[in-house]
């Protein structure tokens, strides 16, 4: 097993290798603004420290969000076509679950909550009973509007850190990693457990919109 693990759906631009038994190879860059500069030669830097070629790649993991949407297409898009090139498998994740695997491995327990950065003065966020087990599906919503629900629980991710009166007790890590998102997928392989297709998980709809009442013009 060879799993090429990306994710864009945050600020972070993270890529890695793994061999179904730990990461080869990592890179995390963190800059909104860079995704698609950023994701292909994050792709040759691991595959180079691996000592391996893309051809060595059986299956493609992906963070399929929730994330903005021009952000997230990047990785979709990639990872889509790789597994199309390469003639293997693109398994989907839900970023937030990376997250919370991650969070795992730092020493959170559970339950806590993940929170990343919606724009707009709002929360992509989920429950999760332990770092393996996320409460229902992930939402947006303004931090001030879920204060209740998260209360006195560890949060992980940059929304946590963006709105600390909300989340008081913000915890590593703050931005999403690929080999977390990788180690995840190799559990889940493992157990012959299902993955969500490679398709945008937007939770809303995209800032543009067609105008209403616009005015039509024909021909004369």
């Amino acid at each position: 097993m060879l799993l090429l693990a990306v994710d864009t759906a945050t600020p972070a631009v993270t890529v890695a290798l793994h061999d179904g038994e730990s990461v080869l190879a990592e890179s995390n860059r963190v800059d909104a603004r860079r995704h698609g500069e950023l994701l292909l030669p994050s792709v040759d830097k691991v595959l180079a420290e691996a000592g391996l070629k893309l051809d060595a790649v059986t299956g493609i993991v992906v963070g399929v969000g929730p994330g903005p949407y021009t952000g997230l297409r990047v990785g979709l898009v990639t990872a889509s076509t790789f597994a199309s090139v390469l003639g293997v498998p693109v398994h989907g994740l839900c970023t937030l679950d990376g997250l919370a695997y991650a969070a795992g491995t730092a020493g959170v327990e559970g339950p806590f909550v993940v929170a990343t950065d919606a724009r707009r003065k709002e929360v992509y966020w989920a429950r999760y009973e332990d770092p393996r087990t996320r409460v229902g599906e992930p939402a947006v919503d303004r931090p001030a509007d879920i204060a209740e629900q998260v209360a006195g629980l560890p949060a992980v991710g940059q929304g946590a850190v963006l709105y600390p009166d909300v989340f008081t007790d913000a915890r590593a890590p703050e931005h999403q990693s690929a080999g977390a998102l990788a180690a995840l997928a190799a559990e889940r392989l493992a157990a012959g457990a299902e993955f969500l297709p490679p398709t945008p998980l937007y939770l809303r709809r995209p800032d543009a919109q067609v105008p209403k009442n616009y005015k039509v013009v024909t021909p004369q």
